[in-house]
């Protein structure tokens, strides 16, 4: 387990230095995977329409809902890791 922080926390890291920025899709799933494995499934209301971005990043993270912390970790370092070739 605290192998597999360590590795989720050097693909955050390893985010922020990406040679080229993601399309907005790819932001998006980054964003879901991290909220999912540090705060686990969504909660609250879906934001109102004329909030686009909160509305796309809360659908994103209600996507990969029910997936464990620890999947959603994995997933998040395989998708970084990915990107960084």
């Amino acid at each position: 387990m605290a192998d597999l922080k360590t590795q989720f926390d050097a693909a955050v890291a390893d985010s922020k230095n990406l040679p080229e920025k993601p399309d907005n899709m790819t932001l998006l799933k980054i964003y879901a995977l991290y909220k999912q494995a540090s705060s686990g499934d969504v909660d609250g209301k879906r934001p109102g329409f004329t909030d686009m971005v909160g509305r796309a990043k809360w659908d994103a993270w209600d996507a990969v809902k029910g997936k464990s912390s620890d999947e959603a970790m994995q997933e998040y370092i395989d998708l970084i890791e990915s990107l960084k070739d």
